[in-house]
C-alpha cells in the first residue's frame, strides 16, 4: 500500500488525517504544500487537487480530498481500528460531532477567508485574529454543550478514539494556535487530555511538525 499525503504543518484538516493514519498505523509519505505562501495555487498542485486546498491523500494513484472523506475512506481500506461506529445511530452521532468542526467552525477561519476579510473589508491583522478566535470559541462552546449532554467515556463514543475525537482535538488545536484558555470548556479540555496523551494525537499536533519547529509560526 502506497500512501502520499499533501499536507501543511498548520492545516487543521491535515492534522485530522495525520491522526487517522497514525491510529490505523498506516505509513505515508508527507509532501508539504505551504498554504500560507500560496503554494496551493501552483499549477502542479492544481493538477493534484482542483479545489486547491490541503490535504490530499493519494492511495495507489487514486486521489481523495476533504478530510472527512479521507478518514471514511481509510476506514474502508483498513477496517481496524474503526474510526466510525458500525451502528447507524452511533455513526450518525459521530459524524455530527465531526462536522461541528469540519463544516461549522473551521471553514470560517481558513486562509482564503482570512485573506478575503482583509481584501474585501479592510480588516487588519488584529481584527482577523479576533474573528478567528470568535469562531474557534463558538466551536468549543458547541462541543462543551454536546459533551455535557453525553459525557465521554472516556472518549466521545466510548472506549476508543474515533472520528469525533479527532475533530474535537482539532478544535483544541485551533485554540492552541490562538492561545485560548480552555477553562470555560472543562469537558472538552478533559477529552482533549485523553486524546493528546496518545502518541497518535500528540505527534500529529502542528507544534510537533517540522514546519513549526523551523520557525514558520505565522497564522
Amino acid at each position: 500500500m502506497t500512501i502520499q499525503l499533501y499536507s501543511f504543518w498548520r492545516s487543521n484538516a491535515a492534522f485530522r488525517v495525520r491522526v487517522a493514519l497514525a491510529l490505523k498505523k498506516l505509513a505515508f509519505e508527507e509532501i508539504e504544500i505551504d498554504i500560507l505562501s500560496g503554494r496551493q495555487f501552483d499549477a502542479d498542485y492544481a493538477e493534484v487537487n482542483a479545489e486547491r486546498v490541503v490535504p490530499t491523500l493519494v492511495h495507489d494513484g487514486h486521489r481523495i480530498f476533504q478530510s472527512l472523506a479521507i478518514m471514511e475512506y481509510l476506514d474502508d481500506i483498513e477496517p481496524e481500528p474503526r474510526l466510525m461506529p458500525a451502528d447507524a445511530k452511533e455513526r450518525a452521532y459521530a459524524r455530527s460531532l465531526a462536522l461541528v468542526s469540519i463544516a461549522d467552525a473551521h471553514p470560517l477561519i481558513v486562509p482564503r477567508v482570512r485573506k478575503h476579510l482583509g481584501e474585501a473589508f479592510g480588516a487588519d491583522a488584529d481584527a482577523i485574529e479576533s474573528w478567528c478566535k470568535h469562531w474557534t470559541v463558538e466551536g468549543l462552546a458547541t462541543y462543551e454543550r454536546l459533551l455535557t449532554r453525553r459525557p465521554p467515556a472516556p472518549f466521545a463514543l466510548g472506549a476508543a478514539p474515533g472520528i469525533a475525537d479527532i475533530c474535537i482535538a482539532g478544535q483544541i488545536v485551533m485554540a492552541n494556535l490562538y492561545k485560548l484558555d480552555l477553562a470555560e470548556f472543562p469537558t472538552v479540555a478533559a477529552l482533549g487530555k485523553q486524546c493528546f496523551e496518545l502518541p497518535e494525537f500528540a505527534e500529529a499536533h502542528p507544534f510537533r511538525q517540522a514546519g513549526y519547529r523551523s520557525g514558520k509560526t505565522q497564522h
